[in-house]
C-alpha cells in the first residue's frame, strides 16, 4: 500500500485521530456523559493539565468533542462528544471486549490453568 493511499485508506485515517496516546481514554470517559477539565484529570491517572487540554482541543478541532462554556462566576466548562464522536463509543466497547477476553484474561487462565472461553 503506497502513502499516497494511506490518506485515503479510512483505517489508516481512523487511526490518525484515535491512536493518540490518552485520545481513546477521553472517549471512554466522555461515553458516560459530559464532564469538566478537572473531572477527566482525575479519571485519566498520570496525565498532565497541558497533555489533557491539547489532546480535548485536537479532539475539538476534530469534530469529537465538543465544549461548552457556561455564563457563570467563575466560568464552568464541560466537554461532550459530539455524533461523530459517540460513533466511536462501540469501538471503545469491542477493546473492551477484547482486552477482557484476550488480554486480562491471560492472568485468570494461569490462575485456573483453563482455556479461553469459546465466543
Amino acid at each position: 500500500m503506497s502513502a499516497e493511499s494511506n490518506s485515503t485508506c479510512p483505517v489508516c485515517r481512523t487511526a490518525e485521530v484515535v491512536c493518540g496516546k490518552w485520545t481513546l481514554l477521553l472517549i471512554r470517559d466522555l461515553a458516560e456523559g459530559s464532564a469538566r477539565f478537572c473531572e477527566l484529570e482525575r479519571s485519566l491517572e498520570g496525565i498532565s493539565p497541558r497533555t489533557l487540554s491539547l489532546r480535548l482541543r485536537a479532539l475539538e478541532d476534530e469534530g469529537i468533542v465538543e465544549r461548552h462554556t457556561y455564563p457563570e462566576v467563575p466560568p464552568r466548562v464541560e466537554y461532550a462528544l459530539t455524533a461523530k464522536g459517540k460513533a466511536l463509543v462501540p469501538l471503545v466497547e469491542d477493546m473492551r471486549s477484547y482486552g477482557m477476553r484476550w488480554l486480562l484474561g491471560d492472568a485468570a487462565e494461569a490462575a485456573t490453568g483453563r482455556e479461553p472461553a469459546a465466543v
